[in-house]
């Protein structure tokens, strides 16, 4: 069992940590994000900013022990959420940095947002690994 916790708490801060550092990129390079957001939600800059706000927040909640079970639902649902902006720009080939990518990396991308969200509930406590008697 003690395993299990270990397990949980070093995924809990290496989701955490990313989730901090990459929300903290929404403020300190907004301008990067705002080609993906969907046209259709308009002021970019509004989006990317509360996104940011949403993924700073599930990265402290994910690394602070009282609130890591609900981090990890948050985390898992954020996911979902976010993930619009990922189908926008695979559907739509919006260019970051000028580049847009083949639909293999559009691929490895959705399989990473899947493992990225199974690991969050797994955080969550959700992901069972013993049989439930």
């Amino acid at each position: 069992m003690e395993v299990l916790v270990l397990g949980r708490t070093l995924v809990a801060l290496a989701l955490g940590g990313a989730f901090l550092w990459i929300g903290v990129q929404h403020f300190v390079d907004p301008v990067w994000f705002e080609p993906i957001v969907p046209n259709v939600l308009g002021a970019p800059r509004f989006w990317v900013l509360a996104s940011g706000v949403a993924e700073v927040a599930v990265g402290l909640a994910l690394i602070i022990p009282a609130t890591r079970a609900y981090g990890g639902f948050a985390c898992a649902v954020l996911l979902v959420v976010l993930y619009w902006a990922n189908l926008y720009m695979w559907v739509e080939n919006v260019p970051l940095d000028g580049k847009t990518y083949a639909n293999f990396w559009h691929v490895v991308r959705l399989l990473i947002q899947l493992a990225a969200i199974a690991a969050s509930l797994f955080v969550a406590g959700e992901l069972r690994t013993e049989p439930n008697g």
